[in-house]
């Protein structure tokens, strides 16, 4: 089986795309990997959504995104040299605009509509991934870990963490099987907002930026207080929280700026290694993937913070930048099988669940 998986997340970088086979014993091998950066009007349009934004635009930006999809799935099939009547399904994430898991219902909204991507590409399409979770307890995110024990399982404990807009932790026991996974709190999405307000870039290229800064104690004390670090897990969060007026609301607007990104910076790692530090049993490695491993001093800061070897998922043989997008397609696999799978120490949902909606070609 061959299988698609399209990622894009919180960071609104652009869109990842995987194509991924699977053996017999349901071992997922890479084929091809791409990857299309957002249009800059189609970025700004995506930043300006909220809980108020109008549902025209809403549903403009659903249609637009699907578009995109279309494009990216594409060019993937083109590069791998593989025609589409080969694909059994793409798993799409779709771009979250909104996630309030600790709302009253519990919501959360990613778009890219669904069935426009399948009549455009002419291939079954599964979506809607966090809705089940969310219908069924959980928090709806994060849906990764399930995947990284099929990636990553080791005969020791490990954790796996994705450097996204947001981190996450994935905690394996040596066995096979999930300890734990959620959202430790901001990573790029904080970085890269800070760097768009004080430099006018789209991101601090290798943390070059925030590497010049010193870190600002009182400030990193204030946002440490937050309760979302403290709070035990099942948990999950996003841009909807950690955004520039979470951030600012504990400045004092006398900070150096590069001083306020490495702070930030020190904020990711020292986040994590809280994670890390709560974990049973303690993990003997650290496996690092996402966009967040091309910033060199983001990853020195979280190699001094934890307390174990720190590998990034190339020195593992996979690109680090494709792994969640293979994610969704080992959980597009799974829902074409008709697969429940169990997220019960993740998200918190109440019984294994059969995740996605599928959208016939």
């Amino acid at each position: 089986m061959q299988t698609i998986g399209i990622m894009s997340g919180t960071s609104l970088d652009g869109m990842d795309a995987a194509l991924v086979d699977f053996d017999a014993h349901d071992r997922p091998t890479l084929s091809a990997h791409c990857y299309q950066p957002y249009p800059l009007a189609l970025v700004e349009r995506l930043r300006a959504m909220d809980a108020q934004a109008p549902l025209a635009e809403v549903l403009s930006l659903d249609a637009a995104l699907a578009g995109h999809y279309a494009q990216l799935v594409a060019q993937l099939l083109t590069e791998a040299d593989c025609p589409a009547s080969r694909i059994t399904a793409i798993g799409l994430h779709g771009q979250t605009i909104w996630h309030h898991p600790q709302g009253d219902p519990a919501v959360t909204c990613q778009i890219g509509d669904p069935a426009r991507l399948a009549e455009q590409t002419g291939i079954r399409v599964v979506a809607q991934f966090r809705q089940r979770d969310m219908a069924a307890g959980g928090e709806g995110a994060p849906l990764a870990p399930v995947f990284h024990t099929a990636l990553f399982a080791t005969e020791t404990p490990r954790a796996v963490i994705n450097l996204g807009g947001i981190a996450n932790i994935t905690l394996l026991d040596g066995e096979g099987q999930i300890v734990a996974g959620f959202d430790c709190g901001p990573a790029n999405t904080l970085l890269d907002a800070w760097a768009r307000q004080a430099l006018g870039r789209r991101f601090d290229e290798h943390g070059q930026w925030a590497a010049s800064g010193t870190v600002d104690q009182r400030l990193l004390a204030q946002w440490l207080s937050d309760p979302y670090f403290a709070a035990a897990p099942p948990k999950s969060t996003g841009p909807e929280v950690f955004n520039l007026r979470w951030a600012q609301a504990a400045m004092t607007g006398h900070e150096a700026p590069a001083d306020v990104q490495a702070t930030l910076a020190e904020l990711t790692a020292r986040s994590i290694a809280m994670a890390l530090d709560g974990c049973t049993p303690a993990p003997t490695d650290v496996v690092i993937c996402g966009g967040g491993v091309h910033n060199a001093d983001l990853m020195a800061r979280i190699r001094t913070a934890s307390r174990c070897p720190v590998h990034t998922a190339e020195a593992l043989g996979y690109p680090s930048a494709a792994i969640e997008a293979m994610g969704f397609a080992w959980l597009a696999r799974a829902a074409v099988r008709g697969d429940a799978l169990d997220l019960r120490e993740v998200t918190g949902a109440r019984h294994p669940v059969r995740l996605g909606a599928i959208y016939p070609a």
